[in-house]
Parts: C-alpha cells; sequence; structure tokens
C-alpha cells in the first residue's frame, strides 16, 4: 500500500525530478520544434511540455494476462499508455479505480490504453481465482498483468502502491504520479499526450466519477488514523504494550485501548501477514479516529464464510454502518479481500470499534482508513 517514505528510500534516480512537476503545467500544449516519430505516432508538430524520462520499460514477466492477451510494445505502438501498479486490497489503489475505469472508457477511441499491473503485496492476493472476483466486483474490463513475480515492479523500479506510469504514443514514458489524488492532472497528462499524438477528437473536459462504499473518496480532513497490519512482520500500535505470539494458538485477554491502539481477544494464531481466529467468539478492539474503517478479512478454511457482528461504543452501528454490515452490524466474510465496516454517517469523531466473529476461522491482515 501506499507509503512515501517506502518509495523515497529508494530514489529513482532514472526519473528523478519526474514525478508530477510536468504535471503542474496542466494541458501544456506549447508549440515546440516536432521531434523524430517512431512508427504508428502521427507527429503534429504540438508539444505538451512534459519531459521525456525515458523509454516505457516492456510488460515482460506477467505470470499471466487477464481481460486481454499478453500486450507487447508492438501492440502499444502508436497508443498513449497507462501502467498502473495496484494491488486489489490495497485501499488506496481501491480508490482510484473509478477514474481509471473513466479514463480508459472516455478516450480508449481516442488511442488511450490502460493496463493494470497487480503486483500482489500479501500472499492471498496471488490467487487468480481471487483476483478474478475483485475484477468482477470492481467491474475492471481493462488488461491486467498478473505480476506475481515481480518482474515487471522491477523493471519499472517501482516501489509503491498504487502508482501511474505514463507513455507517449513513441514509447517514451513522459510522467511518473505517486498514490491517489491528482486526478485533475493525471488527465490533463493523458489530453496532452493525445493530442500530442494527432489525437484532435480527444474530450477536453474532465471525468466526475460516481464513487460508492470503499471506492469513496477519503474525508483526509478527519483522517487521525493510520494503516495498521495485524501480522506480526509489521503489526504495531498493540495495546497495552502486550506482545504477539508468534505461529502458535495464544488466548489474548481483553484490555485498555488507547487512541490508534488495537488488540485482540480470544485465541488466535498470529503469522507474518495474518492473525486467524481458532475458536467462535474472538473479538479485534480498535480505538480510531476517522471517517472510514476497512479491515482485510478472509473466510474459514475452504472458504467457508464466517458471520460477524460489529460495534461501536458498545452499540449497533446504525446509520454508521459500513458497506459490508447492515444497520445492526451484521456481516459475513466470503472472499478475502477488504471490507468496509464502518462509514460514520455524521461529526466524526473518535469511537472504540470492535468486530466480533461468531464463526472460527476468520483471517484478519489490516486495517486502513478513510
Amino acid at each position: 500500500m501506499f507509503e512515501f517514505k517506502r518509495m523515497l528510500r529508494h530514489p529513482l534516480n532514472w526519473l528523478s525530478g519526474a514525478v508530477l512537476a510536468a504535471a503542474a503545467t496542466g494541458a501544456a500544449f506549447s508549440m515546440m520544434m516536432p521531434a523524430a516519430g517512431a512508427a504508428g505516432a502521427a507527429d503534429t508538430g504540438y508539444r505538451s511540455g512534459l519531459p521525456v524520462l525515458g523509454a516505457l520499460p516492456p510488460l515482460d514477466g506477467a505470470v499471466t494476462w487477464l481481460n486481454s492477451p499478453a500486450l507487447s510494445g508492438k501492440a502499444l505502438q502508436g497508443k498513449v499508455v497507462l501502467v498502473d501498479f495496484w494491488t486489489y486490497s490495497c485501499i488506496n489503489c481501491i480508490r482510484t479505480l473509478p477514474y481509471l475505469r473513466a479514463w480508459e472508457r472516455k478516450y480508449r477511441d481516442q488511442g488511450l490504453v490502460v493496463v493494470g499491473v497487480h503486483t500482489p503485496e500479501f500472499d492471498f492476493e496471488k490467487e487468480i481465482a481471487n483476483l478474478n472476483q475483485a475484477l468482477a466486483r470492481f467491474m475492471i474490463d481493462y488488461p491486467v498483468a498478473v505480476d506475481s513475480d515481480r518482474r515487471i515492479w522491477t523493471a519499472f523500479r517501482n516501489n509503491a502502491w498504487p502508482v501511474f506510469y505514463i507513455a507517449d504514443a513513441r514509447g517514451q514514458l513522459r510522467a511518473r504520479v505517486v498514490g491517489e489524488g491528482n486526478y485533475e492532472k493525471t488527465e490533463r497528462i493523458i489530453q496532452s499526450l493525445l493530442a500530442e499524438a494527432g489525437k484532435a477528437g480527444a474530450p477536453d473536459t474532465l471525468v466526475t466519477p460516481r464513487a460508492a462504499g470503499e471506492q469513496s473518496a477519503p474525508d483526509l480532513a478527519h483522517l487521525g488514523s493510520g494503516e495498521t497490519y495485524v501480522g506480526y512482520a509489521q503489526a504495531s500500535n498493540l495495546a497495552g504494550g502486550g506482545q504477539l505470539e508468534r505461529d502458535a494458538p495464544h488466548d489474548y485477554a481483553r484490555t485498555e485501548v488507547g487512541s490508534n491502539q488495537w488488540s485482540l481477544v480470544g485465541n488466535w494464531t498470529v503469522g507474518a501477514e495474518r492473525a486467524r481466529l481458532n475458536h467462535a467468539d474472538g473479538s479485534i478492539v480498535y480505538r480510531f479516529s476517522a471517517r472510514d474503517l476497512h479491515l482485510v478479512l478472509g473466510p474459514g478454511p475452504g472458504g467457508k464464510p464466517v458471520r460477524f457482528q460489529v460495534r461501536i461504543d458498545g452499540r449497533a452501528p446504525g446509520a454508521d454502518h459500513g458497506s459490508d454490515t447492515d444497520v445492526d452490524g451484521n456481516g459475513s466474510i466470503g472472499d478475502t479481500r477488504l471490507y468496509q465496516l464502518v462509514r460514520q454517517s455524521g461529526a466524526v469523531k473518535e469511537h472504540l470499534f470492535e468486530i466480533r466473529f461468531l464463526d472460527a476461522g476468520a483471517s484478519a491482515f489490516a486495517f486502513t482508513f478513510g
């Protein structure tokens, strides 16, 4: 999931100064001397003002492709290409999807190709069946390269989710956009590169896609809680200064939970990526401050559904229920994915969240907020 510190820890020298500096020029349809063109790319004399950052790396090495045969450089010749590095349970990635779908549909006839490169963070995201369910859930019909071995990720020297790489019709990389947001600037980049390629019919309006549930934009003004992993490899902010027993069943007692702290209750086995509940009626408690609370969850062994019940400050959520619960806080885990469990409908305040699992076998991976 998106972490700016991770990007800064591994600078991309070949893209230095590129990130969004060029995007700040907006559409930037400035006249410049024409450059030598490649086959399939019209030479209009227009140049967008965006820098050339090098050649778009090849999309070779995917485990498989979904929604399309494998796309080579030849297949993309003459196209403006937006490559999106994403993973399906990442909330930052999920919130970009309404824009990616809208851009792909709006500009496909003018020569835009959107390519999703799905590079998993968790092991469950490597399972093709899980990814196919996510594509259907999110109504993604553009090409997706399944990059479970991180070969494309490595070729791009990528280090965060989500990241957009945008190339012109000559196969030259022209912009790199890190993280969610910056949608207007990204669309202006697309428009400018289509114009540069001679696509005179490209609209100059901006999309305003409708988004619901976990795909909605975050409430950044009231976002006081951050991504929190449950597996011991990256776990933090455990209440009471407690320790997680690694890879072995353990009884966790209820404890006082401070701001942005969490705890397990019941008998759990905590692995590197996840905690799995061994007996029914276990809980996870988190004191959070945000409009939305999400939790990546998985069902029991063999995909057996697990029922759960959410409480906010000890009460049913009512109007503050998320898209994956009802007003009484009831829900069920059927797939391994991100679940929206709380959306505060009024003033955003700090609350004590608890999810109680009525069946054994549930897996919990990470909290995110919006």
